[in-house]
């Protein structure tokens, strides 16, 4: 071999050309001459360092780079294309080669010069000669940095994705440990936009969307990044900042912004926006913690009403887990039977007896002790273990009311969610089929939330609990602002009167009054009224003079456990 094609020339100099330094008289005599018609340009190298042979491809790839193949050339071609190379991508081809030829093994590498990519492919051969391949992949290497460069960025918004997020997140965080510079992580969720894309269709969602982008695009500095990561969650990271003033301030104008009205294809739309907030270095030094923390100050942004922001606080973690624990013991009370049913009895103020109970899930934890359903429905809700769990308090009810006087009834509450669920009606089958309890014993309670969701689906649901002798009433009446509307839309057996406008009789002029408004009501509807929370035979008093029907509340009983409800039973006349 050459001593130009030597490792130790390739380690000692790095002028040393690793390719030929001359050419043969006649370079394509060695190549068969069906191999000008293959796509790759093809060379052959004997071990002087002569290129014996190259095809027709390899000739004009070589004369598209500004190379010209002629016999006895001053200098090696080849070699002029790899001086194109600087820096790092020069000093790794040259390792490449040096590696190659040292040991004979194959190499693959990539070299450029004017608009051209080529690789190239150095294989030894019989004897002491090497073939080398070459082939443009200009077209394709710019093909593959447009799909890499739209891999990064949302389709809908052409914002950063989630991937390229999490690229400039990392430099900003090196930046962070290089000179200190810190940043702020800003998780941005837009509130009502699912009712939006639900009631006017997919369509304007993505172009309510693509406006929200803008608006984000239009708060930010153009060293900020603005990426949409999921539906309708946008982050802003806000890249070297002196102090948490500056961030606030960007928080305060998101808000604002989102939340101002839209024109979308004829429609005006109003949403808005929750924020959560993270600081770094404060609030955390890596990726996952910075997002994990700003999502925990989002939470806690919704929790707080939404359309507002929040910044991440340490003691939202530890919330945070022991919410987590509470999940997962939930996930296995009805499995481990953890779940109990209390019982409130109704009374009915012209006779004076009890009519039926209200059924009140308790929650027995082994280590928790008596868990008030203030504290886990809400987030029975919002995993979706209230279906199953509302499933489980209907079918005890049931078997626990066949136990009681035959004139009393059973009244459990049912949530937006189970109505949500197509299983509804046909669980409140099984459940009085199985404990053979008749269908006008059992009473559903709905709140005005059940009737906001899918009106018309809803009310086929009530209709159909309805046809099978199923009670219906409404609980907590007097305190959505359409409850009035809901009773024109649906013959309510029952109404049970919210229990602040009892808390109210006392120190509100206003409360009698509002009671006998609803009772007037009720009455000429053909509804009974319950008024819920009584505590006191003066408020049973006022309650009766103002018209109502039914009381519940602690001066007839507290909730009890199913098997102490015969000792108050033995308190009041029988049916």
């Amino acid at each position: 071999m050459s001593p130009d094609l030597q490792p130790a020339a390739l380690s000692g100099r790095e002028a040393a050309p690793p390719f030929p330094t001359r050419l043969a008289a006649t370079p394509r005599d060695l190549l068969p001459p069906y191999l000008d018609a293959v796509r790759q340009g093809l060379l052959m190298i004997d071990g002087s360092g002569t290129v014996v042979a190259a095809n027709a491809p390899a000739q004009a790839l070589l004369a598209a780079m500004t190379v010209t193949l002629r016999p006895n050339a001053p200098a090696p071609p080849l070699l002029r294309v790899l001086r194109a190379e600087a820096g790092p991508a020069r000093r790794a081809l040259l390792l490449a080669l040096r590696r190659s030829l040292g040991q004979r093994q194959p190499a693959v590498f990539e070299f450029r010069r004017e608009d051209h990519t080529v690789q190239a492919e150095l294989r030894p051969v019989a004897g002491d000669r090497w073939v080398v391949t070459l082939e443009d992949v200009s077209t394709r290497k710019a093909i593959e940095a447009r799909a890499d460069a739209m891999a990064r960025l949302d389709p809908l918004t052409g914002l950063p994705n989630r991937l390229l997020l999490r690229e400039r997140l990392a430099e900003a965080l090196a930046r962070l440990r290089r000179n200190g510079e810190a940043c702020a992580l800003l998780l941005v969720d837009l509130d009502r936009f699912k009712p939006v894309n639900d009631t006017l269709g997919h369509p304007v969602g993505d172009a309510l969307l693509e406006k929200v982008a803008d608006r984000l695009r239009s708060t930010v500095r153009p060293t900020d990044t603005v990426a949409r990561i999921g539906g309708d969650e946008f982050v802003i990271l806000q890249a070297g900042i002196r102090d948490a003033a500056g961030t606030q301030a960007l928080a305060r104008r998101i808000v604002d912004l989102i939340g101002r009205t839209y024109m979308v294809e004829g429609h005006l739309l109003t949403i808005g926006a929750s924020v959560g907030v993270a600081l770094a270095p404060e609030d955390g030094t890596d990726a996952d913690r910075l997002l994990k923390n700003a999502d925990l100050a989002l939470y806690r942004a919704k929790l707080d009403g939404r359309g507002t922001y929040r910044f991440f606080e340490p003691e939202m973690d530890a919330r945070m887990q022991a919410r987590r624990k509470l999940e997962l013991d939930m996930r296995q009370a009805l499995a481990r039977r953890e779940f109990q049913l209390h019982y409130q009895p109704q009374l009915q103020l012209e006779s004076g007896r009890l009519i039926g109970c209200e059924a009140l899930i308790r929650w027995k934890h082994p280590e928790r002790g008596l868990v008030s359903p203030l504290d886990f429905i809400p987030l029975a809700e919002e995993i979706g273990l209230i279906v199953p769990i509302g499933e489980w308090v209907v079918r005890q009810a049931c078997r626990d009311a066949m136990t009681w006087p035959a004139a009393m009834s059973v009244a459990v509450n049912v949530s937006p969610a189970q109505f949500k669920n197509d299983r509804l009606v046909e669980t409140i089958i099984s459940a009085l089929a199985t404990s053979g309890l008749p269908a006008r014993r059992l009473e559903v309670e709905i709140t005005e939330g059940v009737l906001l969701q899918e009106n018309e689906r809803t009310l086929q649901t009530l209709h159909r609990l309805r046809e099978l002798g199923v009670r219906v009433s409404m609980d907590d009446f007097g305190t959505g602002y359409s409850s009035l509307s809901y009773l024109r839309s649906f013959p309510f057996d029952k109404i049970k009167i919210d229990r602040s406008f009892v808390k109210d009789l006392a120190g509100k002029p206003d409360g009698e009054a509002i009671i006998r408004a609803i009772a007037g009501l009720g009455k000429s509807l053909g509804m009974t009224t319950v008024a819920e929370g009584v505590e006191t035979a003066e408020q049973m008093q006022r309650i009766r003079l103002e018209g109502c029907t039914d009381v519940q509340g602690y001066l007839i009983s507290r909730p009890v456990p199913a098997e102490e409800l015969a000792r108050v039973f033995a308190g009041y006349p029988q049916a």
